[in-house]
């Protein structure tokens, strides 16, 4: 990272949604809210999968999984980007800044391979669901979950690593409320285009063979669907997998947009957008996208209140 002659950049400055005082404490407002229902509607999910043995299914460990990573990633952004609503000089330490890169594109990986994992589920149960108790075991589901969650914290070390080494002499300003390799690598000293490359050509790997995966999943779902003659059996399957697809649609269409090319020239603003979109607007409308959709967990979740309601009374 030291160049001779260079002063190295300790500290950045996260820009996030420049604008007046009195809008930056109405943003405080709204995102604190979107925040705190974000953690209540996913820590619902997976209280409801831990209380209720009814749940204790591959399918509904994998969405108590998935809800639990979506608390630990809206983690990553959201609290810096709220003290920075309320803070003047809006910095961050070099390494606070690298150490937000690591964990919110771990965890946004990890994403990229629960939905995939969750997608294979839907197709053993629905495609071979004579088989499926034995093939997707609890053990096995647990495996593959812990699986993705190793694998996702081993991709981006190396790369974010490397990025470190660049040299930084100035300017520090971030014109986003994340550190994204985009705007970090347009502020080196010096350009970098094979390091863009190999950001570009990992995160283009795992974001085209998790999502062709899961859309070849769900076709073959699709074509043992068309085949129930029931127009009942039809609607539970499509039901099942409905929701899934939603998430699916959000979150990799968003991904898409921002990750393919990091400096791809995509405005500041647009990149803000779409970043808070499917890093925070994703987790807080993903709980209602699964419980909404799915008696069981309705159920369960109403029961659960209820419960509350009355031990509260007492």
């Amino acid at each position: 990272m030291n160049v001779s002659g260079v002063n190295t950049v300790t500290e950045f400055i996260l820009l996030s949604f420049p604008c007046s005082r009195e809008v930056q404490v109405l943003l405080f407002v709204l995102f604190s809210v979107s925040y705190i229902l974000t953690l209540m509607g996913n820590g619902a999910i997976v209280f409801a999968v831990k209380l209720d043995h009814r749940l204790h299914t591959p399918m509904y460990t994998l969405l108590a999984n998935f809800s639990f990573l979506e608390m630990c990633y809206i983690n990553t952004t959201v609290p810096n980007m709220l003290r920075n609503f309320l803070s003047e000089t809006k910095t961050i330490s070099f390494t606070a800044c690298f150490l937000q890169f690591y964990f919110f594109f771990s965890m946004g990986t990890t994403e990229t391979f629960l939905l995939p994992l969750m997608a294979f589920d839907r197709y053993l149960a629905i495609c071979r669901p004579l088989h499926y108790p034995t093939i997707m075991s609890s053990r096995l589901c647990m495996n593959l979950a812990g699986l993705c969650w190793v694998t996702a914290f081993l991709c981006y070390p190396v790369p974010i690593y490397c990025i470190t080494q660049l040299p930084f002499c100035g300017p520090n300003t971030i014109d986003h409320f994340v550190c994204d390799p985009g705007p970090l690598l347009a502020l080196s000293c010096i350009p970098a285009p094979g390091i863009e490359l190999s950001c570009s050509i990992l995160s283009s790997f795992i974001i085209f063979s998790t999502f062709f995966f899961i859309l070849g999943s769900y076709t073959l779902v699709l074509r043992v669907v068309l085949r129930v003659p029931s127009a009942a059996g039809r609607r539970k399957a499509f039901s099942t997998c409905g929701s899934h697809l939603v998430v699916v649609s959000l979150f990799y269409g968003t991904l898409m947009v921002m990750y393919i090319s990091p400096t791809s020239g995509n405005p500041s603003g647009i990149q803000k957008i779409v970043t808070l979109f499917y890093s925070s607007l994703t987790p807080l409308v993903n709980p209602l996208i699964y419980s909404l959709r799915n008696k069981d967990m309705k159920a369960t979740l109403t029961k659960i209140q209820t419960c509350t309601k009355i031990s509260q009374s007492e």
